[in-house]
């Protein structure tokens, strides 16, 4: 098949830098802009999308040409090893590599197709499997701080404070959360019924401090918010409607900043702190699974590990020879 010539100057195509002199335009500017061609062309990859596979292959190329290497067929799965083991030396991360392989192994499977080349060099590399991040969790005197900021009476403080206690006691997604309707929140039980992902219902408990500031904000503080309007979805805004999920981020930000804490603290912060805590009073793992609604229990052995780290840590600091 005949290859287009690219300039780079027409409307949507996507400007491609160059690795070197143009005057002199190598193998690897011309493949890479005929990639780049198609990737926005016939697969209607978004922009930014093309211009981060470009500047991935971009990488790559450059370390070629470090190592004088001019010709595609000249690239091995050798080669392609030394490239990342540099990355890896010039302190590149893990999940980086991963994503520079994944665009070199699109390049190279594109250039097989075209007919340019007849091996595939990453036909053997495998991408690297990220450590996973350990959850960030708060301590039992952070989260009181946190639940105790919003003192208010007001409604909106009401509210607050109802979102944030039931959050911890029930370890809520917050997209669970701000669409979490009336009719989910059994007070009687102190249950709460959740549809998660994949629709699947689940029902958690949560304890009579949350259960105390749901009943505050359901008598007070919701009737004043909704005014004479209709809604079914418990926590509402100042115009009677539901909360966003950056809303409420929002609403955690600014109380964690009233507290002093000094963390990054999220949301999901809370739901983690929660799955942490229970597993480091004695809850059993499956339990937890099922009140995250995890689907896979391999997810929820991570807080495992969070307590396994605070045991080794506790160590470390008390142990006479430790």
């Amino acid at each position: 098949m005949k290859k287009p010539a690219i300039t780079g100057s027409n409307p949507g195509q996507p400007a491609t830098t160059p690795i070197r002199n143009r005057s002199t335009r190598s193998q690897f500017d011309q493949e890479t802009d005929l990639f780049l061609h198609y990737l926005a062309a016939e697969r209607r990859l978004a922009k930014n999308t093309v211009l981060s596979y470009q500047a991935d292959l971009n990488a790559f190329f450059n370390h070629l040409n470090t190592r004088r290497i001019r010709n595609l067929t000249a690239v091995t799965a050798e080669e392609i090893r030394t490239f990342l083991a540099s990355c890896h030396r010039q302190g590149i991360s893990t999940r980086s590599n991963a994503r520079r392989i994944s665009a070199l192994r699109a390049f190279f499977h594109y250039l097989i197709r075209e007919g340019t080349i007849e091996t595939d060099p990453l036909a053997l590399i495998d991408l690297p499997k990220p450590g996973r991040a350990l959850p960030k969790v708060l301590s039992l005197n952070e989260v009181q701080q946190l639940l105790a900021a919003q003192s208010e009476n007001d409604p909106l403080a009401l509210r607050n404070q109802a979102m944030l206690h039931l959050l911890y006691a029930s370890g809520l997604r917050v997209s669970e959360l701000v669409n979490l309707p009336v009719s989910g929140v059994n007070l009687t039980r102190g249950t709460v019924r959740i549809f998660g992902k994949g629709a699947k219902e689940r029902m958690v408990p949560f304890g009579d401090e949350a259960r105390t500031r749901i009943t505050s904000y359901l008598r007070i503080g919701r009737p004043l918010l909704l005014k004479k309007r209709r809604s079914d979805t418990l926590f509402i805004t100042n115009r009677g409607r539901g909360m966003t999920r950056l809303r409420f981020w929002q609403i955690v930000q600014e109380t964690v900043f009233t507290t002093g804490i000094n963390k990054k603290i999220s949301p999901h912060t809370l739901r983690h702190s929660f799955a942490t805590h229970l597993l480091e009073h004695g809850a059993d793992l499956r339990s937890v699974q099922i009140m995250l609604g995890h689907s896979d229990i391999a997810t929820t052995q991570i807080y495992t590990h969070v307590d396994s780290d605070r045991l080794k840590s506790i160590h470390k600091k008390f142990h006479p020879r430790g």
